[in-house]
C-alpha cells in the first residue's frame, strides 16, 4: 500500500486507444436515487452527500447500500455510530445484507487498511468530517485535514474502480462546512433537503456522469425512505373550497418529468417605508426583477410593499416556466382576490411585459390533465400552427393573463 501523500506514475495515452467497458453503472436498488445520478451509481466515481442534521443522510446511505449489496461488498465507514447503532437502525429498517461491513474509524491510514483488504464495490463515509491523518498537526474538519483526506480516498477509489459515497454536514447558511475546494475534487454533489415533514428532496449540484436537473422525491417514515410513486402532486395542497389569494399553481419542469406546484405570495405594506423582499425557494432577484414588470405594466404598485415569497411542499424552483404563475400570484396577493380554482399557469415573463413560450408545453398540458385542472393560462405555442386542447387559454402578454387569470 502506497504512503500517505505518495502519488502513483504512469504513463500518458492517446485517447482514441483508451477502452470504455459495459455496464459501469450499479442498480442502487432506488429508483429516485437511480434517476439524479444519471442511471445508477458509476464504478470509481466519488460522490458528496450534503444535508442538514438528522435529515436523513445516513438512513439513505445505509438504503443504499442494503440495495446495491447483491452486486458485490459494500464497506460503511461510521466516524459517528457505533456499529451497534448501525445494526439497530438497519433493524429497524427492516434491512439485512450479508455483504454490507461496518467499521467504525476516524483515522485514514486505518480506514485506507482496511479498504484494501474488504476490496469493496462502495465504500461510505459518514462523514468526512470526522477523518483525520496523523501526518497532520491538526484536528479532524480543519481545512487541511479535509483537503488530504479527501484526496487520499479519492486517489484509492479511481485505483480500485470502488464507488466513494462521502457524507458531508452543512452550516445554517445551507453551505457544506468545510472548504469549497472538496466539491471541486468530487465527481458529483449531492444536497439532501427537506419539503414539508415528511418529504425529502434529493437534487444534484454537480454530476460528471449525468445531467444536474434530475430531483429524486422521498418519503420519510417508520421504515425509512419510501420513493414517492406519484410526485406530479405531492407538492399540493388539496383544498376544499376556494383558493386564497397570492396561490398560483404551476406545471414545473424537473429533469425528466413534470411537477405540479404552488406558488404562495403575501404583500403587506412596508415597514419604515423600505420594501424587502423574502424568498428563499425561488431567487430573490427573479422576485424583484417579475415585481418590477408587474408594476410597469399593470400599473399595480409594489414598491412601498413587503413581499414574501414561498413553495409549498419546500421545493427549490429555477425555470423560466414560473414567471408567469408567479406574476400573477403577486397580482392575486395585491389585489387580494384569488385565481379561480383548478387553474393552473405556465409561461415566461419579457421585460416589456410579453408572455413568452415555455419548452415542454405538450408534457405540462398532459400534467395538468392528469391532474384533474380544468384550464392552463399558457403562452401561445413555440410552431404557430400548434392546435393547443380546449383547456388552455393561450395569452401573448402580462395584462391577457391578468384578464384571463380572474375571469370567473
Amino acid at each position: 500500500m502506497k504512503k500517505i501523500g505518495e502519488r502513483p506514475h504512469g504513463h500518458p495515452r492517446p485517447l482514441a486507444s483508451i477502452e470504455t467497458k459495459e455496464a459501469l453503472r450499479l442498480d442502487s436498488g432506488l429508483a429516485e436515487f437511480n434517476r439524479v445520478l444519471g442511471g445508477g451509481v458509476m464504478k470509481g466515481s466519488v460522490a458528496l452527500l450534503a444535508g442538514e442534521p438528522g435529515i436523513g443522510k445516513s438512513t439513505l446511505m445505509l438504503q443504499l447500500a442494503a440495495g446495491i449489496g447483491g452486486a458485490g461488498r459494500v464497506l460503511y465507514i461510521s466516524g459517528e455510530e457505533s456499529p451497534a447503532q448501525i445494526r439497530l437502525r438497519a433493524d429497524r429498517l427492516g434491512l439485512r445484507s450479508s455483504r454490507i461491513e461496518v467499521f467504525s474509524e476516524t483515522e485514514l491510514s486505518a480506514i485506507l487498511r482496511v479498504c484494501e483488504s474488504v476490496k469493496p464495490i462502495v465504500v461510505i463515509l459518514d462523514s468526512i468530517q470526522t477523518v483525520y491523518s496523523e501526518d497532520i498537526g491538526s484536528v479532524p474538519g480543519t481545512v487541511n485535514q479535509i483537503k488530504l483526506c479527501t484526496q487520499e480516498l479519492i486517489d484509492w477509489a479511481k485505483s480500485h474502480g470502488a464507488a466513494l459515497f462521502l457524507v458531508g454536514h452543512v452550516t445554517k447558511e445551507g453551505y457544506i462546512a468545510g472548504p469549497k475546494v472538496v466539491e471541486h475534487m468530487v465527481d458529483t454533489v449531492l444536497y439532501f433537503d427537506s419539503g414539508s415533514a415528511e418529504i425529502r428532496i434529493l437534487h444534484c449540484a454537480k454530476n460528471r456522469f449525468g445531467s444536474v436537473d434530475e430531483i429524486g422525491i422521498f418519503e420519510m417514515g417508520e421504515q425509512g425512505l419510501r420513493q414517492v410513486d406519484n410526485p406530479a402532486s405531492v407538492f399540493l395542497s388539496h383544498r376544499t373550497g376556494e383558493q386564497p389569494p397570492g396561490v398560483a399553481v404551476a406545471p414545473v419542469y424537473e429533469g425528466s418529468r413534470i411537477l405540479l406546484v404552488e406558488i404562495q405570495s403575501l404583500v403587506v405594506p412596508a415597514k419604515g417605508g423600505i420594501s424587502r423582499v423574502f424568498s428563499e425557494r425561488i431567487d430573490s432577484a427573479r422576485v424583484s426583477r417579475v415585481a418590477a414588470v408587474l408594476e410597469k405594466h399593470l400599473k399595480v404598485r409594489l414598491s412601498d410593499q413587503d413581499i414574501y415569497v414561498n413553495v409549498g411542499g419546500g421545493m427549490r424552483i429555477g425555470e423560466v416556466g414560473i414567471d408567469l404563475p408567479l406574476c400573477l400570484s403577486l397580482y392575486s396577493a395585491r389585489i387580494n382576490q384569488p385565481i379561480p380554482a383548478k387553474t393552473a399557469v405556465v409561461g415566461e415573463i419579457s421585460l416589456a411585459g410579453e408572455v413568452r413560450p415555455v419548452g415542454h408545453l405538450d408534457r405540462r398540458i398532459k400534467a395538468v390533465q392528469e391532474m384533474g385542472f380544468s384550464r392552463l393560462i399558457s403562452p401561445h405555442p413555440k410552431e404557430q400552427k400548434a392546435q393547443l386542447p380546449e383547456l388552455c387559454s393561450p395569452v401573448s402578454s402580462l395584462a391577457e393573463a391578468a384578464r384571463a387569470g380572474f375571469q370567473p
